[in-house]
């Protein structure tokens, strides 16, 4: 079990920012190994994950930019069937919190909404790779970063 792993492994709900998928999805280079650690642990019900609609939007830009409408469709049925994540709607109870994170730490809006979105449902931990988000206190923002030289 790596170093990620065993981080997120304290909490029983774990929020996914979308740069998780995108870098599985895309095989990055620096991203891959550590987002199938964190993906496997998920999948192998290690922790629940949860993560907002936001995230099917945002995995769907670049292949739609390219014309393919089809690895969009792909990638929305491979997220919405994946073993132990959530994919949660946005309401008024999130839209409330996210105005709150963006009025206490200055957050841009799809991340106030994700990370209000991930707490509305129970998530103690919030796995991302945007460093931005280290100024929430509300739950653990853990850095994909951080983990990069340890694996």
């Amino acid at each position: 079990m790596g170093a990620l792993t065993e981080t997120l492994r304290r909490h029983d709900r774990v929020g996914f920012d979308t740069s998780i998928f995108i870098y599985q999805l895309e095989d990055s280079p620096q991203y891959a190994a550590l987002s199938d650690e964190a993906l496997g642990a998920l999948s192998g019900g290690t922790f629940k994950g949860v993560t907002s609609i936001l995230t099917l939007m945002e995995v769907g830009v670049r292949p739609l930019q390219l014309g393919r409408d089809d690895v969009t469709d792909e990638y929305e049925l491979l997220l919405s069937t994946f073993p132990n994540l959530l994919i949660v709607d946005l309401d008024r109870a999130c839209a409330r919190r996210a105005a709150q994170l963006r009025a206490t730490y200055r957050l841009r809006p799809a991340d106030s909404l994700q990370v209000a979105a991930c707490l509305h449902h129970g998530a103690t931990a919030l796995l991302t790779n945007d460093k931005g988000l280290r100024r929430v206190q509300e739950l653990q923002v853990v850095i994909l970063d951080d983990f990069v030289s340890v694996t």
